[in-house]
């Protein structure tokens, strides 16, 4: 039987959390020649564990609670480095807790991962559940990111990671700040499944136009030294043409400027010494047993 880690940060929405883990129960009983464990990441929630129940069809379940609020992507470095160095595993599941992640699209994770073994899987975002305004900017953002770095990121943490890739990601700084950037990077053969954005079990998303902003250009940071070169050609370029277009090739070149010094402070976010630390800001482990 291979052995399947679910990683899954948690910030305060221990009511989605509970009807996740009932919704991950009922698809994964449908699924044979696999075991699943979960392991919950409490990003130092504010409100109080309620009474979790480990359901049935979940092998184990445990509960690490951490002594200060990291933020989500954090939570996920910790999460991987924290398997590598003390679970056994074929592979890792990591979604968001809050039911966005379709918990329905594991078998088609599971899938893809029989038919390629060797290969981590990413879902692929074809259709969101936010509002057009959303949207839009979500657009834009993948568009500037292929535009600066040459990479199509279409999705986010949901995926399923092979054993040697947790391995690779877990000590690589970029971890630290943004999780589909240092996958895309560094990773070398990844297999796609279409995925559909579901809706909050419980309250809005908490995915607003600033975090968008922030996840973007983390995202854009981990490739700076490619941002930075497509800058220097294109700003050399626009040289050339100060003539025909003084005002706005001079423009566009003190802008190029300035997104790449902004690239560069974001890029400060990613941390390898944290990263390697973040042991550290463990304050205990429960393991649910009933």
């Amino acid at each position: 039987m291979k052995k399947i880690i679910i990683l899954i940060p948690v910030f305060n929405d221990w009511e989605s959390l509970i009807k996740l883990l009932s919704d991950i129960n009922n698809i994964i009983h449908e699924i044979k020649n696999y075991d699943f464990d979960c392991i919950i990441v409490n990003d130092s929630s504010s409100i109080n564990l309620p009474n979790i129940y480990k359901p049935k069809n979940i092998k184990s379940l445990k509960i690490i609670n951490m002594k200060q609020n990291k933020g989500h992507a954090r939570c996920n470095a910790f999460g991987l480095r924290y398997i590598v160095k003390n679970e056994l595993f074929d592979y890792v599941i990591l979604m968001d807790g809050d039911g966005e992640d379709r918990p329905v699209e594991i078998k088609d994770l599971i899938k893809e991962i029989s038919t390629s073994p060797t290969n981590s899987v990413v879902a692929k975002r074809i259709k969101r559940s936010e509002g057009l305004v959303f949207q839009s900017m979500y657009q834009i953002h993948k568009l500037t990111t292929y535009l600066l770095t040459g990479k199509k990121i279409n999705f986010g943490n949901y995926s399923c990671l092979t054993k040697e890739d947790v391995k690779i990601l877990s000590n690589k700084a970029s971890l630290w700040s943004s999780f589909s950037g240092s996958v895309k990077k560094y990773i070398q053969n990844l297999n796609e499944i279409n995925s559909i954005r579901g809706s909050r079990y419980f309250g809005p998303s908490k995915m607003s136009l600033v975090n968008l902003l922030i996840h973007s250009f983390s995202i854009i940071a981990v490739f700076k030294h490619q941002v930075f070169l497509r800058s220097t050609f294109l700003i050399i370029f626009l040289s050339f043409l100060n003539n025909l277009f003084d005002m706005f090739s001079i423009f566009f070149s003190i802008s190029l400027v300035f997104l790449n010094l902004l690239i560069f402070v974001i890029s400060l976010r990613e941390n390898e010494k944290a990263l390697l630390e973040s042991h550290q800001n463990i304050s205990d482990k429960v393991e649910i047993t009933h």
